[in-house]
This record gives structure tokens, sequence and C-alpha cells, in this order.
């Protein structure tokens, strides 16, 4: 095999469509940004800090790759981004129960 081969292989093994290989790689990016976004909210407050976009960020970039592993028929990366979907919902409306309570 080709070195040219390997790498197109690495970048798009199954012969995705461009749009879906971006989906997919947008997903990504919003997800991993949740972390960019938490390291700097805990660096300003010099405290371990999850800020409420943490959460949708993660609900943003799961749902990106939740559809992108369904497109793929990825059944591990599927059922991964499903359960992580559930706990970032779930905390979402924690938050906003908890903004409720704090202002009544």
């Amino acid at each position: 095999m080709s070195p040219d081969a390997s790498i197109s292989t690495l970048f798009n093994p199954g012969g995705i469509p461009a749009h879906w290989l971006v989906l997919g790689f947008f997903g990504q990016v919003m997800f991993s940004f949740r972390f960019l976004l938490q390291w700097i909210a805990s660096e300003r407050r010099r405290i371990s800090v999850v800020p409420g976009l943490f959460w949708w960020f993660s609900i943003a970039g799961g749902v990106c790759l939740l559809v992108y592993a369904f497109l793929r028929r990825d059944t591990v990366i599927f059922v991964g981004q499903a359960a992580g979907l559930i706990v970032y919902t779930r905390n979402i409306v924690l938050l906003r129960r908890q903004s409720r309570l704090a202002q009544s």
C-alpha cells in the first residue's frame, strides 16, 4: 500500500461524503472545546468550575457525533454518544432547576 493511500484511508476510510466528514469533525471540535471552556473558567476562579456552557457544548458535539456514528453505522460510538447525551441533558435540567430555586 502506498503512503498516499494509507493517509487518505485514515482521513476517509469508508468513502464518506465530505459534508458528513465535516459534521463529524465539527462535532469533535464542539465536544473538545468544552474542555478548553472548563479550563478557562476554572483558571479565572482559581477553583474547579464546570460552567453551564460546558453541558451545551457537550450536547452540540454529542448530537453531531451521534448522527455521524449513525451514518457510519458505528454501534460503539453511537451507544457511547447516546448515553452521554442523557447525562448532559440531565445536567442542564438540574442547572435550570437550581437557577429557578435561586431566583425564588
